[in-house]
This record gives structure tokens, C-alpha cells and sequence, in this order.
């Protein structure tokens, strides 16, 4: 009865207490994802080298597409769950939350046998084929080790959602934040101490993801768990799964379309770095791929900020969820904007850290007392990172936006929000600015793209209140 009247609190406590109670611990969560990736990248960038980092910036395509089908399922099935509990529909909830389970092992096993039988081909692909032999072979190491723990990770990614949306959020982000402090500690040993490079980056992050998904399991098992497994619900029901895919399209397209932009990225700095009149490194020695080493210190910063917001999302959702389920529109209404206020100043504060404090920022991950080519990749990431987060004032407000159409089950419009950025913006932005401006123009591109996308939101957002009303 505790745990029912946790979640029944969704419609009746403020708007404001409950954003805090559920958007702090998914705040968390979400950034302390996302050290997964700049804990790597530190550890790596000072125990191994810059051609190391890299070749992890090759590999975030893959990881992108990977993480696409995980968020999928595991968003997919926590907003279907909000409203099943909002309507007081314990066994569709409980259903979801098996066929989520289902749904994630199938796909987490075949994504991992196909990346694996195919990776050498996706690294060239995803790097244009003008990436030097020593990246690839680095990209490699990490990927291999990485797609063995594909599985893992999407059950651990996908239940930890289920968690939080029915009524544990607290929990959930205390066991995200158990992965990464494993991560942390395993990181530098298997690195510095038993000397095995990123091939150790990889396997301390698969081994704490693994002890994170046996604890995020025994929580459903557990009969005081408020949602549970059921035996009975073990039953695939293909209007289940084709909900939970239909929800779950939008943040799916978001890791699709973010790993199109990361190789179009890849592939135009390896391309044209060093060409442009404003790029930064122009040295003849230096090799293009530095540029693609600093896209990978940049994006690993951007996606903490962006990660931030999501998780502040995430607080949103069972809110939304809920009310909406309920027929509570005025509730909806205040949690979106309540919402949409925090995220800007979320954004914003991102945006004054980059632009104040950017060299700082890079030196953290790679060593400039090495020379050559870091203290180039140092100066490469200072510039892209004040140019890129040019629009991340206003980013917050796009973000909350596309996710507010999700929570509220409109997929198809959630997916074109979120689709406009990357793929109807910045693709062909990303195509055509670079031949004439270097790196610098795939820098430029990216603020410009931001713009458009935050008018589109604006338009279709205030459209859709109008019919809430």
C-alpha cells in the first residue's frame, strides 16, 4: 500500500516537489552515464595517448546505434508503464514490464552478433576509410570488448528505466551510480596498474555494467517491489512490444540520427581538417586525425550537458506520464513548463563553463606535457567547443520539448522534433560548409542546425498546448 501511494502521489503533490523528488536522482543517473564515457576517455587519453582518444571517437557511431536500440525498449516501456499506473492498470504495467525484458535480450543478442561478425568493416565505414591504421586498431580494442557486453548493457540501461518509472527513482539512480563508481575504480587499475591499455577501459566498463544489471534485477524479483516479475506475464504480446517500439522510436531515431552525424562528423574533419582559413592546427605534420581525437573531448562534454537535461527529463516523464494518463491536463501543463524553465538554465550554465573555461576542460583529458600532437588536439578541441555550444542556452528548451511529445505518446512527433536537428539540419549543413571553411566549418555547423530545430520545437510545441487547453 506504501509503494501504490508513492506512485498515486504523481496526481496529487506539487508539481515542484515532485519534479525535484524525481528529476534529481535522474539528473544524477544520467551524468553519471555519461562519466562512463569521460572516464574512459581521461584514463585513456593520459595512460595511452591522443591517437587513443582517437580511436574512441570512431567508435561512438557504433556505441550511438548500439544505445539506440536500448533506449528504444527501455524509454519505450517506462513511458507505456507511467500511463498503465496512471490509468491503475497493475497487470498491462506488469505485462510491460515483461515484455520490455523480452524485447531487450532478443536485440541485445543479435546487435552484439552482427557488430562483431561485421566491426572491421563499420570501423572503415564510420571513419570514411581516411583514418590512420594505428586509430582503427585502437578502435578496434574498445569495440570488441565492448559489443561482448552489449547484451548486458541493454538489460541493465533498459530495466534501471523500468525502476524509476514505477516509483523508485532514488533506487534507480543509486544503482547507476554503484556502475560508475566501479568503472572508476576499475579503470585506472586494469590501465596503469596491469598495463592493458583500452582494451582495460573496456573491460572495466563491461564488468561494473554486469554487477549493475544483477542488482537492478534482483529488484524486480523481489516480492516488496511494487511492479515485479510475474511468471504469467512472460508471454510476448505483440501489442505490447509494437506500443512499446512505437514510444520508443523517438529517443531511438535521436542515437540513430546521432551516430549518421557523429561518422559525417568523422569523416568531414579527417577530410578537411587542417584546410580551413580559421582551423586552429595547420601543421604540416599533423595528422587529421587530431581533429577527430578533439570531436571526441567535445562530444563527450556536450553529451554530459545534454545528459543532464535528459535526465531532468526523466523526471518529467512518470509526472507527465501519469497526469496525462489521468486526464489531468493543467498538471501536464505546469510540469512541462516547470520543466522546460530548468533546462535552459541547465543549458545555459553549460554554455558558460565551455566558453570560460574551455582549454581547462581539454587539458583534463588529454596530457600536453606529452607535445605533438596533444597540445595540437588540445588547442583543435578549445575552438570547436566555444563554437559548438554557441545555441545551448536555448538547446534545453528543444530538448524538453521532444521529450514532452513522447512522454504524452504522440511518437510521430516526438521522432520529427528529435529528427530535425541532426538529420534534416545538420547533414547537409555538415556536407557542404566544411569543403569551404575546414574544420572550422564542421564546428560552425552545428550552432546553426541548433537554431533552426529550437524555431521547430517552438511552432509545433505551442500548437500542441493549444489543444491541451
Amino acid at each position: 500500500m506504501a509503494k501504490q501511494a508513492n506512485t498515486l502521489s504523481l496526481g496529487t503533490d506539487n508539481i515542484g516537489s515532485l519534479l525535484w523528488r524525481y528529476a534529481a536522482p535522474a539528473i544524477i543517473a544520467m551524468a553519471s552515464n555519461s562519466l562512463y564515457h569521460i572516464i574512459d576517455s581521461i584514463f585513456v587519453g593520459h595512460g595511452v595517448g591522443g591517437a587513443a582518444i582517437a580511436g574512441m571517437a570512431i567508435t561512438m557511431p557504433i556505441m550511438n546505434i548500439a544505445g539506440a536500440f536500448g533506449a528504444m525498449v527501455g524509454v519505450g516501456a517506462a513511458a507505456r508503464m507511467s500511463i498503465r499506473l496512471g490509468e491503475g492498470n497493475m497487470q498491462a504495467a506488469e505485462k510491460t514490464l515483461a515484455n520490455a525484458v523480452m524485447l531487450n535480450f532478443g536485440l541485445g543478442l543479435l546487435l552484439m552478433a552482427v557488430m562483431l561478425t561485421f566491426l572491421d568493416p563499420i570501423l572503415q565505414l564510420f571513419s570514411g576509410g581516411n583514418a590512420s591504421a594505428e586509430t582503427i586498431q585502437y578502435a578496434r580494442d574498445f569495440m570488441k570488448i565492448i559489443l561482448l557486453g552489449n547484451m548486458t548493457q541493454h538489460m541493465y540501461l533498459g530495466l534501471n528505466e523500468q525502476i524509476r518509472a514505477s516509483g523508485y527513482p532514488q533506487k534507480s539512480m543509486r544503482i547507476i551510480l554503484t556502475a560508475v563508481a566501479i568503472n572508476l575504480i576499475l579503470n585506472p587499475l586494469f590501465i596503469f596498474k596491469f598495463g592493458w591499455g583500452i582494451k582495460g577501459s573496456a573491460l572495466a566498463t563491461v564488468i561494473s555494467q554486469a554487477i549493475s544489471f544483477l542488482i537492478t534485477f534482483s529488484h524486480f524479483c523481489s516480492k516488496s517491489s511494487f511492479v515485479r516479475f510475474r511468471r504469467a506475464a512472460f508471454r510476448l504480446d505483440w501489442k505490447i512490444i509494437k506500443a512499446i517500439i512505437s514510444i520508443g522510436l523517438a529517443p531511438f531515431m535521436v542515437n540513430i540520427c546521432a551516430s549518421m552525424v557523429a561518422a559525417f562528423v568523422n569523416t568531414a574533419l579527417l577530410k578537411y581538417g587542417g584546410t580551413g582559413v580559421h582551423d586552429v592546427v595547420k601543421s604540416a605534420h599533423a595528422s587529421s586525425d587530431i581533429y577527430v581525437g578533439a570531436y571526441g573531448i567535445v562530444n563527450r562534454v556536450v553529451m554530459l550537458l545534454i545528459m543532464v537535461i535528459q535526465g531532468l527529463n526523466q523526471g518529467m516523464q512518470p509526472i507527465v506520464g501519469f497526469n496525462y494518463g489521468a486526464k489531468q491536463y493543467d498538471r501536464v501543463r505546469k510540469a512541462l513548463f516547470m520543466t522546460i524553465a530548468c533546462g535552459m538554465t541547465i543549458s545555459t550554465l553549460g554554455f558558460l563553463c565551455c566558453q570560460i573555461f574551455p582549454d581547462a576542460i581539454a587539458h583534463a583529458f588529454v596530457d600536453s606535457s606529452r607535445g605533438g600532437d596533444e597540445a595540437l588536439m588540445i588547442a583543435a578541441a578549445t575552438q570547436g567547443m566555444r563554437i559548438i555550444v554557441a545555441m545551448f542556452p536555448l538547446v534545453g528548451f528543444q530538448i524538453v520539448a521532444a521529450a514532452f511529445f513522447q512522454y504524452i505518446g504522440h511518437a510521430k512527433l516526438a521522432i520529427f522534433v528529435s529528427m530535425t536537428r541532426q538529420l534534416i539540419f545538420l547533414l547537409p549543413l555538415l556536407w557542404i560548409i566544411p569543403r569551404f571553411m575546414g574544420a572550422t566549418g564542421v564546428w560552425v555547423s552545428m550552432p546553426i542546425a541548433d537554431c533552426a530545430s529550437i524555431t521547430l520545437a517552438t511552432i509545433l510545441l505551442f500548437r500542441e498546448l493549444k489543444r491541451l487547453k
